[in-house]
Protein backbone atom coordinates (compact mmCIF):
# COMPACT_ATOMS: atom_id res chain seq x y z
CA UNK A 1 0.00 0.00 0.00
CA UNK A 2 1.32 3.17 -1.11
CA UNK A 3 1.18 5.81 1.62
CA UNK A 4 1.05 9.75 1.04
CA UNK A 5 2.80 12.53 3.23
CA UNK A 6 -0.03 13.32 5.05
CA UNK A 7 -1.10 9.99 6.26
CA UNK A 8 2.58 9.63 7.67
CA UNK A 9 2.63 13.06 9.80
CA UNK A 10 -0.71 11.94 11.00
CA UNK A 11 1.12 10.20 13.70
CA UNK A 12 2.20 11.75 16.58
CA UNK A 13 5.29 9.45 17.25
CA UNK A 14 6.46 9.97 13.37
CA UNK A 15 5.97 13.54 13.36
CA UNK A 16 8.32 13.50 16.71
CA UNK A 17 10.76 11.09 14.84
CA UNK A 18 10.99 14.06 12.03
CA UNK A 19 11.81 16.86 14.22
CA UNK A 20 14.25 14.81 15.81
CA UNK A 21 16.05 13.77 12.83
CA UNK A 22 15.88 17.02 11.42
CA UNK A 23 18.79 18.06 13.25
CA UNK A 24 21.32 15.51 12.51
CA UNK A 25 20.62 11.82 10.92
CA UNK A 26 20.56 9.41 13.30
CA UNK A 27 20.50 5.20 13.56
CA UNK A 28 17.36 3.70 14.25
CA UNK A 29 18.80 2.50 17.72
CA UNK A 30 19.43 5.76 18.61
CA UNK A 31 16.32 7.17 17.55
CA UNK A 32 14.50 4.36 19.82
CA UNK A 33 16.34 5.93 22.84
CA UNK A 34 14.47 9.01 22.47
CA UNK A 35 11.08 7.43 23.07
CA UNK A 36 9.46 5.12 25.45
CA UNK A 37 9.51 2.00 22.49
CA UNK A 38 10.78 -0.86 20.68
CA UNK A 39 13.52 -1.02 18.49
CA UNK A 40 11.41 -2.48 15.93
CA UNK A 41 8.46 0.10 16.92
CA UNK A 42 10.70 3.15 15.48
CA UNK A 43 12.00 0.40 12.33
CA UNK A 44 8.02 0.57 11.38
CA UNK A 45 7.47 4.61 11.67
CA UNK A 46 10.62 4.69 9.91
CA UNK A 47 9.84 2.69 6.91
CA UNK A 48 6.06 4.75 6.48
CA UNK A 49 8.08 7.73 6.64
CA UNK A 50 10.59 6.31 4.10
CA UNK A 51 7.82 5.02 1.40
CA UNK A 52 6.32 8.52 1.52
CA UNK A 53 9.81 9.94 1.04
CA UNK A 54 9.98 11.63 3.96
CA UNK A 55 13.57 10.46 5.07
CA UNK A 56 16.39 9.18 3.41
CA UNK A 57 18.97 6.51 4.72
CA UNK A 58 22.12 6.80 4.38
CA UNK A 59 24.65 3.48 5.10
CA UNK A 60 27.68 4.19 7.45
CA UNK A 61 29.86 1.28 7.58
CA UNK A 62 27.54 -1.58 8.88
CA UNK A 63 24.74 1.49 10.47
CA UNK A 64 21.96 2.94 8.43
CA UNK A 65 21.30 6.56 9.45
CA UNK A 66 18.48 8.62 8.90
CA UNK A 67 17.87 12.25 7.70
CA UNK A 68 15.13 14.35 7.21
CA UNK A 69 13.82 14.77 3.26
CA UNK A 70 13.39 18.50 3.34
CA UNK A 71 12.48 18.75 -0.33
CA UNK A 72 9.52 16.75 0.51
CA UNK A 73 8.53 18.49 3.01
CA UNK A 74 7.88 21.53 0.39
CA UNK A 75 4.86 19.41 -0.27
CA UNK A 76 3.30 19.64 2.83
CA UNK A 77 4.27 23.34 3.53
CA UNK A 78 2.97 24.52 -0.22
CA UNK A 79 -0.47 22.59 1.03
CA UNK A 80 -0.18 24.47 4.17
CA UNK A 81 0.02 27.87 2.55
CA UNK A 82 -2.96 28.09 1.26
CA UNK A 83 -4.80 27.86 4.52
CA UNK A 84 -2.19 30.29 5.55
CA UNK A 85 -3.28 33.21 2.78
CA UNK A 86 -6.89 32.49 4.55
CA UNK A 87 -5.83 33.16 7.64
CA UNK A 88 -3.92 36.03 6.69
CA UNK A 89 -6.75 37.51 5.12
CA UNK A 90 -9.02 37.16 8.24
CA UNK A 91 -6.65 38.61 10.24
CA UNK A 92 -6.03 41.23 8.46
CA UNK A 93 -9.74 42.13 8.38
CA UNK A 94 -10.09 41.93 12.37
CA UNK A 95 -7.55 44.17 12.68
CA UNK A 96 -9.16 46.94 10.09
CA UNK A 97 -12.58 46.00 12.16
CA UNK A 98 -10.88 46.96 15.52
CA UNK A 99 -8.82 49.71 14.39
CA UNK A 100 -12.03 51.56 13.18
CA UNK A 101 -13.37 50.62 16.99
CA UNK A 102 -10.45 52.18 18.25
CA UNK A 103 -10.90 55.42 15.59
CA UNK A 104 -14.69 55.64 17.06
CA UNK A 105 -13.93 55.83 20.66
CA UNK A 106 -11.06 58.24 20.32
Amino acid sequence: MRRDIFQAIADPKRRAILTLIALQAMTPNAIAGNFNTTRQSVSKHLRILTECELVKQEQRGREIYYSLEIEKMKEIDLWLNQFRKIWETRFNQLDNVLSTIKKQKQ
